[in-house]
């Protein structure tokens, strides 16, 4: 069923084929849903009697699963069609979300169904996230991977400031159950388009070779490249504080300082906004030492952490969300284009769960601690704390030689066209964990 018109008829450049314009568009649609049900989720837990303690426990069950379940998601995709599994996790996502809605909706929801759902929704998440990363970039020629990508980018982050403002308009106007039926409908509408994608058949495989043989290739790929297991274990600790900043810290700052959930929204739009500019610039600019440029970019994550802790006024806090959103997308398409080209395509889905599960793996439990941190030391002393932990451990990585010395190599031409749709092995949808945006969002 080819009921897609030609890419010069939708605007798109011409090597924007079939599989890309649905990647595209169906993770628009998603993140118009998830960035405004983030925000609902924690003004659910806080409109129901729940306290920052309360949030952070949420928060930690929506990421929980991921640690425990990105590695066996990384495996099964480079062993299954990959859209197949994509197309699975939305549908997971889609129940979760809507049972979180009715719940919501109808009813006085308890933490613990709350958090049984959220953390079903992260599971969904962990299947979802490797398989996403192996589709993108093998749908374009080695040529346009750099454009492709900020392009994509572009697109996604564009919906992710609208859905986070309109998120936050509407859980002023009409609560937040409604917005996590909203995040519901676009999981569904979303795994629709991905089941039209064309897939070609798995790679074969030695006989006899299960997912532990799996698990351990792609280990050794990560642990025998210094630059990648430092950046991995340097954003387990830069998304846990800023993950936790955001998820439990910046809500109850929006709810005592500017009044709501709306300023909190028009603040993460802010950082969508940045994220838009930073792909902008890297669709013309091409830094020759790759993970030099991105880390030097990732500082600037220490600043809404220290504006939280001030606090600056809405308007402040905003324009430092803007700065550190351009600084992450920066860092983000310099790490997917090193990854791009220097890990096997074949692995490329088991690195990106180990890079997804290592950059997560301390997130729940700081998103957990979140509330008794700040019962301990105060919530501006913890805030300090995040900004400080993001310096340290962002010039810790600077010292290892391969991320000042890595360089970007020019690329093979390849063929492309719609018979070059994604086989599996094919090389990244979305940057893995150490370049998204510190907020986890299902695909």
């Amino acid at each position: 069923m080819n009921w897609l018109p030609p890419t010069a008829a939708r605007g798109l450049p011409h090597w924007a084929g079939r599989n890309y314009s649905l990647l595209t568009a169906s993770a628009i649609i998603t993140n118009l849903g998830s960035h405004g049900a983030l925000i609902a989720a924690a003004f659910a837990v806080l409109q129901h009697g729940g306290d920052g303690g309360d949030v952070g426990l949420v928060a930690a069950a929506r990421t929980l699963p991921l640690v425990l379940f990105l590695l066996i998601g990384g495996a099964l995709a480079d062993r299954f069609p990959r859209h197949r599994v994509m197309v699975a996790a939305n549908a997971l996502n889609c129940l979760s979300q809507a049972a979180f809605a009715a719940l919501v909706l109808t009813g006085q929801p308890q933490l613990w169904q709350m958090m049984l759902l959220t953390a079903l929704c992260g599971t969904g998440t962990a299947f979802f996230n490797p398989a996403a990363e192996g589709m993108l970039l093998a749908t374009v020629s080695g040529e346009h991977a750099n454009r492709a990508f900020a392009l994509f980018r572009l697109a996604v982050n564009g919906a992710g400031i609208g859905g986070a403002a309109l998120g936050g308009a509407m859980i002023a106007a009409v609560g937040p159950g409604w917005v996590l039926a909203v995040d519901a409908a676009a999981f569904a509408a979303a795994g629709a388009l991905r089941a039209f994608l064309r897939v070609g058949p798995a790679a074969e495989r030695p006989p006899g070779e299960g997912l532990l043989a799996d698990l351990r290739e792609g280990w050794r790929e990560v642990i025998g490249r210094p630059w990648l297991w430092s950046i991995i274990l340097q954003f387990s600790v830069v998304v846990a504080v800023v993950g936790a900043a955001e998820a439990v810290y910046g809500p109850l700052v929006a709810q005592e300082h500017f009044g709501g959930a709306r300023p909190w929204g028009l603040a993460l739009a802010a950082f969508g906004a940045g994220t838009i500019c930073g792909a902008l610039l890297m669709m013309r600019w091409k830094p020759r030492r790759l993970l030099l440029v991105g880390t030097l970019c990732v500082f600037p994550l220490a600043l809404p952490s220290a504006a939280l802790a001030v606090p600056l006024p809405a308007w402040g806090l905003s324009l430092v969300m803007f700065l550190s959103g351009t600084a992450i997308e920066v860092f983000g398409v310099s790490w997917m284009a090193s990854l791009h080209q220097e890990i096997p395509e074949e692995k490329f889905s088991r690195v990106a769960a180990y890079d997804w599960c290592g950059s997560v793996s301390m997130l729940p439990l700081a998103t957990a601690l979140a509330g008794p941190a700040e019962s301990l030391v105060g919530r501006s002393n913890a805030l300090w704390g995040c900004a400080t932990l993001v310096v340290l451990v962002t010039g810790a990585v600077l010292f290892v030689p391969d991320v000042r010395t890595i360089s970007r190599r020019t690329p093979e031409p390849v063929a492309t066209g719609e018979a070059t749709a994604p086989t599996e092995g094919a090389t990244g949808t979305t940057a893995p964990a150490a370049s998204a945006a510190p907020t986890v969002t299902p695909g």
